[in-house]
């Protein structure tokens, strides 16, 4: 099993972007912060379930300092007149780190860089890197009206199930 820490690939979008998918690195924050702020309101509240209009410094640590043995997370950039851009971003969550059974999912795409496969391809990363891990579900809290998401764990032909608690799915993918 490789160490999700050194996790990098090179890989392709839908519309033929040339992208790398790599571990998150604390070097990420500044990046994290700029896609953040450059979301509008409704991506926001679909990721966080609440009006945020920006990140506290705990908040990024969280996101850009991963300890890798409970957490994954990854990134995708691409190669801009800028340098490096992140325009993505998936991790997963164990909810027992003794007992690696179910871990939480959640993704974020860059405005401009949505409906290109961003979170279809994090997804199919997440669940090599989970299933070496032993992992055996993914969980997702979505809100029923975020159908772009919802449209994405139906295109990864993994078994679904989904539980409705008012405006919110709880959506549960098996990696056996």
């Amino acid at each position: 099993m490789a160490d999700p820490r050194d996790y990098l690939a090179h890989d392709v979008l839908k519309d033929g972007t040339e992208v790398t998918v790599r571990a998150i690195r604390r070097e990420d924050a500044a990046s994290v912060l700029e896609t953040f702020k450059g979301l509008d309101r409704e991506a926001v509240y679909r990721r966080f379930f609440s009006p945020k209009k920006e990140l506290s410094d705990a908040e990024l640590k969280q996101l850009t300092e991963v300890d890798f043995s409970r957490v994954v997370a990854l990134v995708v950039t691409t190669k801009t007149s800028n340098g490096e851009t992140l325009i993505g971003g998936g991790r997963y969550a164990l909810e027992d780190a003794e007992s690696p059974h179910s871990a939480e999912l959640a993704f974020l795409t860059a405005e401009g860089y949505r409906r290109r496969g961003i979170a279809s391809l994090l997804l199919e990363h997440l669940r090599r890197l989970a299933e070496d891990a032993g992992v055996a579900q993914f969980e997702a809290e979505v809100l029923a009206q975020n159908q772009p998401m919802l449209a994405v764990f139906k295109r990864s032909g993994l078994p679904m199930r989904q539980r409705c608690d008012g405006s919110v799915l709880h959506v549960t993918l098996s990696l056996d």
